[in-house]
């Protein structure tokens, strides 16, 4: 992930004509969260709403694949598609893993009750009979 930060501040620097410093910092200050405090509660602000992040990050990743697809350099290029389909698959993966992780962890945790059987409380009744030979 790392290089891939790498690469697209490359590209965004190039596109906007400015130094790989620059780009990075405009990056920073778009995507930067500061903690402010509000009616007594912490809180973060940013200049991306929340539901903004994401699709600017992809719309990024996708500008960089483009532009590495059209300059024929496959190698940055597939880093960058692995880079979208992790951040696109993410939060389903997250989901997924945490779900089985707490079923895992507390389906024998000390204190919870089982699930109840629905025999429970039930009386059969039984006759048993001896065979003689």
């Amino acid at each position: 992930m790392t290089y891939t930060g790498f690469l697209v501040v490359g590209v965004l620097a190039d596109h906007l004509g400015t130094s790989r410093a620059m780009a990075g910092l405009l990056l920073g200050v778009l995507f930067a969260r500061i903690p402010w405090f509000s009616k007594g509660k912490l809180r973060t602000v940013g200049l991306l709403p929340k539901p903004a992040r994401r699709p600017v990050i992809v719309s990024l990743l996708a500008l960089c694949l483009l532009s590495f697809l059209s300059q024929a350099e496959y190698l940055s290029a597939l880093v960058i598609g692995f880079a979208t389909a992790f951040l696109l698959s993410y939060p389903w993966l997250r989901r997924a893993m945490f779900g089985r992780l707490k079923s895992s962890i507390f389906k024998f945790a000390a204190g919870r009750n089982p699930p109840s059987r629905t025999d429970e409380g039930k009386v059969i009744d039984v006759e048993f009979r001896e065979k003689k030979n």
